[in-house]
């Protein structure tokens, strides 16, 4: 298997405190723990946004991917990732997701094949299958 593109980033400072940048400068920002576990939030992001607005933006793209595919016709489709930190008994933590994805004009039967579809062959799907659990929804 060979890499079809591979980026890099880099965290300095207090981890959820601090900074992440990639190292092409492209993305640089400055990270804070949310007021909810107990930091001071405000304009600043976390890693929780970060893998959200991955997660969303990848299945997004596989979703109008695959719809090209099976020439159906996406009006103004958006993919909504809901990410939850959760605690574990043992003291660790792992993440929930749910997928939205909003696809009007389709019959539900179809937004709802397409979705699971897509849960197939996404990266961010197929790298945490098995390991938290993601919720599939779809909206016409």
């Amino acid at each position: 298997m060979s890499a079809l593109y591979t980026t890099e980033a880099l965290s300095t400072g207090d981890g959820r405190n601090g900074e992440v940048r990639s190292l092409d400068g492209v993305l640089d920002e400055v990270l804070a723990v949310p007021k909810e576990m107990g930091g001071p939030g405000g304009d600043k992001t976390n890693p929780e946004q970060l893998f959200a607005a991955g997660y969303a933006a990848c299945f997004h793209n596989g979703l109008r991917l695959i719809a090209g595919q099976q020439k159906l016709k996406l009006g103004e489709s958006t993919v909504r990732s809901a990410v939850s930190l959760l605690a574990l008994d043992n003291g660790g933590f792992t993440l929930a997701v749910t997928l939205t994805a909003y696809l009007p004009g389709l019959e539900q039967s179809t937004a709802d094949q397409l979705v699971k579809t897509t849960h197939e062959v996404c990266p961010y799907s197929n790298a945490t299958r098995g390991n938290i659990e993601v919720t599939l929804k779809a909206t016409v």
